[in-house]
Parts: structure tokens; C-alpha cells; sequence
């Protein structure tokens, strides 16, 4: 048989955009070789269980990927279902018709698809991307079939002619163009099978073909001779061996390794056969991170569409590390992609994980999904899985949940902020670490401090070492806060409050409640205020700042001079400016409060000599309220040190 022609092509001549745009990453052709490959492993496998075809008793089904970087060429090879010529004419040469489809369709009633890999028809033709000349040598498992060579340049025409191939498979030789050589590497080509091809249902080996050390130029007579005798002496078979173990040059020959892939995923076995510490190795190798996960979630669903999987809560460090995991998908157990949003939910990209679901309904370079009801459906199981697992933890095992909240609470938080049905169930759930370490829900809060005249607020902390002046006045009253210190706590209590309109947050320093200052009779209000107004035209003139803020009123603790206060409405809004960069832009909002205590003695030094000099007493007071509310510029902080130590002198 001898065959030449042009390739046929359903549509426009699409070959060009499959050589350069198909696939966004080039180095995806190693994932639909070895996928084809697996597949036709898989049919054969089928064939045999169905009796179509007898497989021997010590058969070894495997896919070899043999990378000769001497040659510039890379091999697949597989003892599968094999293609007779008609099979290439109408697979190969006519593009985009899918073999797993056709087969499928033959085979519908005698076998189910679940690990039929291949369902688009374009897979094959990847390899174009890097290769200048493919060939394929394949031999049919049906009895009688010639052996089908078949080669092409990459453009749209091809040669076709009985082979010689004597096995039952197929090998497919890509002869790299010049900027692809590299794949032909060992360690290049051993890292893109590792990242697509890991968890493929064959055993797949790395064949590397090495040079041998060549002889010496000059040898001794001597040498020459021993060397002449041993091959004169040499059976016919040990010739045969060492004529099998080179290659079309006769001066390499492969070295096999181990497979480098896992058939067998643990996301494939039922959760009640893996242990704590398979599911702790698998993440380690899958994710290279060795921190413990906190705990997992493994996801199998057989019903009304396959899903395994497994999703990991890993342990951050906020200060280091940034929040940002990968949930890597999988088709049949073919690697198609990192973080897929139309699958995943937003908030759970935070987590780390693999979810494998054959029923995908993907396009044609596996790379991307089409948005239809049935992805949504996905994304909806696995949001309700996570949840259903969290409030199941908060239910039966508080103590655990409590421990791991400091680290889950943001991809909570997140969740309830990006997905409302995810909001619905987990609202119950949420809980607050108050300034003693004990954790509190909502309705727990809201309750104690209605009790203590506070109703429907609720007091919270983001830095408990710049607010520890704000935390000892709370702790003196017994008045109660909760901590919330991560970014994702700003946007999320406005998300409360818009859930419940009653609800108010006040961060701790955002103005002094009643339970902190003394009861103020109705006839002393007025000198109050008068002294009020005083001490702002002071504190206004040494500061040299005439929109200071200033109020004078008796705390209940004498030794605080003055707290600096600022609301919550300003406080968020310069929070919101920062965020989009727009921080020094003035709104026309109010800036920080001075409360000045006038149950203190500095205070009452400087409104009874408000008529002199008094210029380092209320720089100094308003330096010592702005440190305890957060911290001061480089310039303010120079002069206060300075200051302090003209104080000091003083007492020398």
C-alpha cells in the first residue's frame, strides 16, 4: 500500500491555528500524546473485557516516552488498540473526528466510558506545535491488519505506506523543530510529564537514549588483539543482544527508569480506606509544601455526575505568606489545569487541592470550559460540600474548629463574602476570638454587651499592641471586644451589617462609650464645656493646627491624659481611600478627636495656665495620645524624642 494525498479538514483549513494557537502552552503536547496513548491502552483493555479480543496472561500494558536530545526527537509508544489504514485515513488524515467518540459509539452497549480519555479530535495534531516531521508506526489488534507508517511535514499533506512494525500499538516520532529542542532534554522532559501526566491510569516510563563513551583512537596492539579474540569467541546470541540493545546509529541504546506516575490516586479510593497520613504524603508530593494541613475534605459523587477529589486547608502564616492556594483539575485523571474558576468557586482558589470529573463538558484543547448550567452545578456541590463540612465540625468537634479558625476564618470570611448561598449556611457558624481568647458566635456578643448598656454594637480590635491603651480601659470596665486583624475582616463586617441593618461594629478607639466617664451633673455641664472650649484654643494654638479636633471630658480613669478617637464612618473611609490610592485627598471628613481628661493633673496644669507658655505640655500630650492610637511620622517622632529628653533634663 503506498498512499499520498492532502489532509482532510471538516471545516476551513484550521492547521495553522491548531499548530500555533490551539494551545496556549506548547508543552502540552506531551499531555495528548501520552493521553491518545493511554487511551488506546484503555480500548484495548476494554476489547478484552468484553471478548472481542484475548489479551495474553502476561501482558504489561505501559506508555514509554523515549527523549533523545542527540537526535532532537522525542517517541511515544504504547501497546494499545493499534489503528489498521483505513483507521489512520479517517483519524489522522481526517481532522477532527474523535476516535474515543467513534469507539464509544461501536462499544456503547458493552462498555461504559469512564476511562475513555479522548474526546476531542484535534489532540493529536499538538505535536506540530514543536515537531518540523511526525511519524507514526501503528499495527491494528485485529487479525490480519498490515502495519500503516505514516508521515507529515507539519504542513497539509502526508504519506502513507505499509509499515513494519510487528506489535500490536502504536509509536508516534516527533522530530523537534529548532526552538523546541529543548523537550528532547531528560530533566525539561521529565518535568512537563510530572506536571500533566502524574496521576494518568497507565504506567508511563521515561526512556532516556545516552550516548556511549567512545573507544580510544590509538590502541595497543596487545588490546587490539584480546579485543579481536572475545568477539571471534562471542555466541551468536550475545551478538544478538548487543545488537538489540542499539538503535538505528548503533551507538546509543535507552535506559528504562521507574514509572513516573500514580495509577492509582488517592482521591480514587473511598475516604474510609486512606489514612491520616496517606492524605498528609499525597500533599506534601503533590503541593511541595511541608507544613501540615489543617484538615481536608474529600469529595467523591457518583451521582448526578462523577466527582472525586480532595481539598486540603492549609495553615498560613498571614505575615509571610500570601493566601493564595491552587486546586488543580483533572479530566480521567489527564492534569487540564490550574484553578478553573468556572468549576471552582472563587473563595475556594484560597485552598489547596485536585478534583477530578470526567464528566467536563470541555473544549477542544482541554484548556478551558464552556459555561453551561452543568459546570455551575459543579461549582455548587463542591461550595456545599465545604460548608456542609465546617458546620459539621463546629457541631461535633468545637474544640478542633476553634483551634484551626485563626487560620480558616479567611477563606470563611471570603466564601460568605463572594458566594450567598455559601453565606446562608455558614452564618451560624462564625465565630469571634474576644480580648481573653475565648470565642464567642454573634448572638453571644450582641447579648453580652446589650447586658453591659451596648445594645445591637459590637467592639473589635485589628492590632492588639497599637490599641493595648484602648484594651486596658475596655478590661478596667469590663467591657468586652473581638480581635479581627486580617485584611478580609474590613469588607466582611460591612457585609454583616448589611445582613442584619441593627448590627454596628466600632473598632475600640472609634469614641469612648458612657461606661468610661464619670457622671457629669446637669449643673456642671456648662464649666465642662466652657473648659472644653479653652482647652481646644490652647491645644489648637501650640500645635499650630486650627482644625484639631479637641473635646475635654472626665474619665473615670485618671491616669490617662488623652486618648486620640476617630470614627468609624472616617476610619473606613480613609481605609477605602488607601485601598484605591487615593490616601491624602481630603473629603471633608472629620480627622482624629483629642479626648483630654481633665480628671488628670497635666490636663489641669494646662487649663489653669492656659495663659502662658504652655506649648511643650500640649505637644507632648498629644504626641503620647497619638502613639497609643497608632503611630506618628518620622518628623513628629524626632521632635517628640527630642522633646522628651528636654523633659528629663528638667528633672536632672
Amino acid at each position: 500500500m503506498n498512499k499520498e494525498g492532502s489532509l482532510t479538514i471538516n471545516s476551513e483549513n484550521i492547521f495553522p491555528i491548531i499548530k500555533k494557537w490551539l494551545y496556549s502552552d506548547h508543552d502540552i503536547f506531551f499531555r495528548e500524546a501520552v493521553s491518545n496513548a493511554c487511551d488506546a491502552i484503555t480500548k484495548l483493555k476494554k476489547l478484552g473485557m468484553i471478548g472481542e479480543y484475548e489479551i495474553p496472561e502476561d501482558q504489561k500494558f505501559e506508555v514509554h516516552v523515549i527523549v533523545d536530545a542527540g537526535a532532537k526527537t522525542i517517541t511515544f509508544s504504547d501497546n494499545g488498540i493499534g489503528m489498521d489504514a483505513e483507521e489512520v485515513d479517517k483519524y489522522i488524515n481526517q481532522i477532527a473526528f474523535s476516535g474515543a467518540k467513534d469507539f464509544l459509539e461501536k462499544y456503547k452497549d458493552k462498555a461504559n466510558d469512564d476511562q475513555i480519555i479522548g474526546h476531542f479530535g484535534l489532540g493529536f495534531y499538538s505535536v506540530f506545535m514543536v515537531a518540523d516531521r511526525v511519524t507514526i508506526d501503528t499495527l491494528s489488534w485485529k487479525a490480519g491488519s498490515v502495519p500503516v507508517h505514516w508521515e507529515s511535514d507539519g504542513g497539509t499533506s502526508y504519506e502513507m505506506s505499509d509499515g513494519d512494525r510487528d506489535q500490536i500499538g502504536t509509536t508516534i516520532t516527533l522530530y523537534l523543530g529548532e526552538d523546541s529542542y529543548e523537550f528532547s532534554n531528560e530533566y525539561r522532559a521529565r518535568e512537563v510529564l510530572e506536571k500533566y501526566c502524574s496521576f494518568m491510569p497507565v504506567p508511563i516510563y521515561l526512556d532516556v537514549v545516552k550516548e556511549e563513551k567512545e573507544e580510544p583512537v590509538e590502541e595497543t596492539a596487545r588490546e587490539a588483539g584480546e579485543q579481536t579474540a572475545e568477539a571471534e569467541t562471542s555466541s551468536d546470541e550475545n551478538a544478538g543482544e548487543k545488537a538489540d540493545a542499539k538503535t538505528e546509529s548503533g551507538e546509543k541504546k535507552p535506559e528504562e527508569p521507574k514509572p513516573i506516575n500514580t495509577v492509582n490516586p488517592l482521591w480514587n479510593k473511598h475516604p474510609n480506606e486512606c489514612t491520616e497520613e496517606e492524605y498528609k504524603e499525597f500533599y506534601r508530593k503533590v503541593f511541595h509544601d511541608y507544613k501540615e494541613p489543617l484538615f481536608w475534605i474529600h469529595l467523591n459523587m457518583d451521582y448526578p455526575f462523577n466527582l472525586k477529589g480532595i481539598l486540603y486547608f492549609p495553615k498560613i502564616n498571614t505575615e509571610y505568606d500570601s493566601i493564595e492556594g491552587t486546586i488543580k483539575l483533572y479530566n480521567n485523571q489527564v492534569f487540564v489545569a490550574d484553578n478553573i474558576k468556572e468549576v471552582i468557586p472563587e473563595f475556594l482558589l484560597l485552598l489547596k487541592g485536585v478534583i477530578d470529573c470526567p464528566d467536563l463538558p470541555l473544549n477542544v484543547s482541554r484548556s478551558a470550559l464552556q459555561n453551561d448550567g452543568f459546570v455551575r452545578k459543579i461549582s455548587d456541590y463542591i461550595t456545599k460540600k465545604v460548608a456542609d463540612r465546617l458546620s459539621g465540625m463546629c457541631k461535633t468537634d468545637r474544640e478542633n474548629y476553634e483551634k484551626f479558625w485563626d487560620d480558616i476564618n479567611p477563606f470563611i470570611k471570603f466564601g460568605c463574602l463572594r458566594d450567598e448561598k455559601f453565606s446562608e449556611k455558614m452564618k451560624d457558624y462564625i465565630i469571634f476570638k474576644d480580648l481573653s481568647g475565648k470565642y464567642l458566635t454573634l448572638p453571644d456578643i450582641l447579648k453580652e454587651n446589650e447586658e453591659k448598656g451596648q445594645k445591637n454594637k459590637v467592639f473589635y480590635v485589628t492590632d492588639e499592641k497599637e490599641q493595648s491603651q484602648y484594651i486596658e480601659m475596655f478590661r478596667k470596665e469590663g467591657q468586652n471586644a473581638v480581635i479581627l486583624k486580617h485584611t478580609i475582616d474590613a469588607p466582611f463586617i460591612t457585609h454583616m451589617e448589611q445582613q442584619n441593618q441593627e448590627i454596628r461594629f466600632m473598632r475600640i478607639d472609634a469614641d469612648l462609650t458612657d461606661s468610661f466617664r464619670e457622671e457629669v451633673k446637669e449643673e456642671e455641664k456648662e464649666a465642662l464645656q466652657k473648659d472644653s472650649d479653652s482647652l481646644k484654643e490652647v491645644f489648637r494654638k501650640a500645635l499650630n493646627n486650627d482644625k484639631l479636633e479637641v473635646k475635654a471630658e472626665k474619665l473615670k480613669d485618671a491616669s490617662i491624659a488623652a486618648v486620640m478617637t476617630l470614627s468609624e464612618e472616617s476610619r473606613r473611609m480613609q481605609d477605602m481611600m488607601k485601598m484605591y490610592g487615593m490616601s491624602g485627598m481630603d473629603f471633608g471628613a472629620p480627622s482624629e478627636t483629642l479626648v483630654l481628661n481633665l480628671s488628670h493633673p497635666l490636663v489641669q496644669h494646662v487649663l489653669s495656665h492656659k495663659d502662658e507658655d504652655v506649648t511643650l505640655f500640649c505637644e507632648q500630650i498629644y504626641d503620647l495620645a497619638a502613639l497609643a492610637h497608632g503611630s506618628l511620622s518620622p518628623e513628629r517622632m524626632s521632635a517628640f524624642i527630642t522633646r522628651t529628653n528636654e523633659v528629663m533634663m528638667k528633672l536632672v
